[in-house]
């Protein structure tokens, strides 16, 4: 392993392998499926024909509206595995000088989006800490599956199933923290558009469509829509046909990504539902996303051998938000 140190954001397959993945405690034979790159939650055996799912994930590019998004990535992690979240533990580190008014804000957030999805706060921790500038938000959520999405299942020929359009929680959190930068590229009124985004960010609607028929279902979040391409890839041992045409880009998000020259397939894209899907089921499950009013694409298929995706990680939104952080 490298002794040089690793930059912002979330470490590359290798390194979080060797350095994280290769210490998993002890093994228990209700772990079905436990850390892994690519994997959104832990799937654990559970009485009477069920699964606990279990996912964790942070906050720490966002500012305003984090403990709503807090709520939504974890509960996406949940649904990406065919559960509904149910119980979420938040850990919430404030900075000194945060006021007790500021911290209840927050939580009344969470405890508002739990509300919504009828989720049970169920516990967790909140501090003040002079370690930190920002705030440290992270939650673990729960939730119960009928059946194991395993990427051991994937093979060959399955296609492969896109929600939504790329790069909407960059996007979002582009134009709450940012809107200095996007004024660059776009006009207020479209701003205000792409903040109305945030409704989509939930992926729950389509794994609960997708769940039946689907094989593995996974969240694109850090990396974009190109690093949750990899990261099935590398879980599955195949490569990724990607027909790029048929990748769906909103307009707003092209214009900018030409203007301020990033690539949108590597913005932070919760509200992507990615689904690997065997072509027996393919018809069906796209006559349902019909069904069910969810704009889909089918961007490719699963092949043996390496594919044209590149398993590696790069995060666009980091260098976007010191570049937009510097305007104001």
């Amino acid at each position: 392993m490298e002794n040089s140190a690793a930059s912002s954001g979330k470490l590359a397959p290798d390194i979080l392998e060797k350095a994280v993945l290769a210490y998993g405690g002890a093994k228990r034979d209700e772990v079905l499926v436990g850390p892994g790159v690519g994997e959104d939650a832990a799937v654990i055996r559970w009485p009477g024909d069920r699964f606990l799912v279990v996912a964790s994930d942070p906050i720490v590019g966002a500012e305003r509206g984090a403990g709503k998004l807090l709520v939504t990535v974890n509960s996406n992690d949940i649904a990406s595995k065919g559960a509904d979240p149910a119980f979420l533990i938040s850990t919430l580190i404030f900075p000194s000088g945060t006021t007790p008014e500021q911290i209840s804000s927050l939580v009344e957030e969470i405890h508002e989006a739990c509300l919504e999805a009828g989720i049970a706060v169920i516990g967790g921790h909140t501090e003040v800490n002079d370690r930190y500038d920002h705030p440290v938000l992270c939650a673990t959520m729960m939730g119960m599956a009928k059946r194991v999405l395993s990427a051991r299942d994937i093979s060959p020929g399955d296609a492969v199933i896109m929600t939504k359009h790329v790069g909407i929680e960059g996007m979002c959190i582009l134009a709450n923290d940012c809107r200095q930068l996007l004024r660059r590229c776009l006009s207020d009124p479209e701003i205000d558009g792409i903040l109305q985004w945030s409704d989509m960010m939930n992926v729950l609607p389509e794994s609960r469509v997708l769940r039946e028929w689907a094989v593995f279902m996974h969240d694109p979040t850090e990396g974009g829509f190109l690093g949750g391409l990899g990261e099935i890839s590398r879980l599955s041992g195949l490569g990724i046909s990607l027909d790029r045409d048929a990748v769906t880009i909103d307009p707003l998000t092209l214009s900018c990504s030409q203007c301020l020259e990033f690539d949108p397939l590597r913005l932070i894209s919760s509200g992507v539902l990615v689904a690997v899907v065997p072509g027996r089921y393919l018809d069906d499950a796209l006559g349902a996303l019909k069904d069910s009013g969810i704009s889909f694409s089918v961007v490719g298929e699963m092949v043996a051998g390496e594919g044209d995706v590149a398993v590696e990680t790069q995060e666009e939104l980091w260098g976007l938000l010191a570049e937009g952080r510097s305007l104001s």
